[in-house]
């Protein structure tokens, strides 16, 4: 009985997880599966499917119509997320490190100070007063990296927490062999918190892939837009171009009334997420143990 009953509630179990990814891959598979759907299909109101109806790339020529432009944006997100990202995990880590040690003897006051900034925020027009007129980064690729160049109070806190839980028997150990402080932590705490660092890394990573309001506010020059931003300026003008076409004024070519409108919204989504969803999966093994551990311990 009792192996009856272990096995219906790992079928139940089973059974719900299946559908927990089904709700989470199945959109997904729709979004995709609508950018390569014609335009007609999709606003005919057939409704989505998984199998893309009446195939076509114009979505993907439209939004490419302009190579350069896109490559360019690309560049500019990949430079700012993996710099800004690896620039915030070693300096949220090095904050981190004192405070996780015992013989730091002011550990407590600057916890205190550092989890007060994650209460408050000065606002947008400070910031932009500040970035703009005493900074004088607006406008230039560095608005990008060092606003968040610090990695935030909220992953110094759980690098703080993770790193308390190793020994500190390995630091006075490398203490006694001479070690330095920087030495300890990049020859010793790194290569402990790879769990820690990849979570928050990917999460960092995410975040500043997919930033387009530092765009919107900061830059001005077209070279400088990241993808997120193109992506979204590139909608607005495929909207306004098929309104203008399909108004009373305006000499404007009949051909732009055919421009792709909706199957271009799912297009872009797939453009600005496929490389996320690339590197999701290496990232993926070290979620549960670098949060968790980070989380519960002390």
């Amino acid at each position: 009985m009792k192996k009856r009953k272990k096995s219906a509630f790992d079928i139940v179990l089973h059974v719900f997880f299946i559908l927990m990814c089904a709700c989470f891959v199945i959109p997904l598979i729709l979004i995709v599966s609508a950018s390569f759907t014609s335009e007609s299909w999709l606003t005919s109101g057939n409704g989505f499917s998984l199998i893309p109806r009446e195939f076509t790339t114009s979505a993907y020529q439209t939004a490419f119509q302009n190579r350069a432009r896109m490559i360019r944006a690309y560049l500019v997100t990949f430079a700012q997320a993996g710099l800004g990202t690896l620039i915030a995990c070693v300096i949220a880590g090095m904050a981190a490190y004192p405070l996780s040690r015992s013989n730091f003897r002011f550990r407590k006051p600057v916890t205190v100070i550092i989890f007060f900034t994650m209460l408050f925020s000065a606002g947008m027009i400070p910031n932009y007063i500040v970035y703009s007129r005493y900074y004088g980064i607006s406008n230039t690729f560095w608005v990008y990296i060092l606003p968040g160049m610090a990695g935030g109070a909220w992953n110094t806190m759980v690098f703080r927490t993770f790193f308390k839980g190793l020994p500190e028997s390995l630091f006075e150990s490398a203490h006694l062999d001479g070690a330095r402080e920087l030495t300890v932590f990049f020859k010793i705490v790194v290569p402990l918190s790879t769990p820690v660092f990849a979570s928050l890394g990917f999460m960092t990573l995410v975040g500043k892939w997919n930033d387009y309001t530092t765009s919107m506010i900061y830059i001005r020059e077209e070279n400088l837009y990241t993808l997120q931003y193109l992506l979204q300026r590139l909608m607005e003008e495929a909207a306004f171009l098929r309104g203008l076409s399909q108004s009373a004024m305006g000499n404007v070519n009949l051909s732009i009334a055919d421009m792709p409108n909706e199957s271009l919204k799912f297009a872009m989504c797939v453009i600005a997420a496929g490389p996320m969803l690339v590197v999701f999966p290496f990232f993926q093994k070290y979620f549960s143990q670098g949060l968790t551990i980070g989380a519960v311990k002390g």
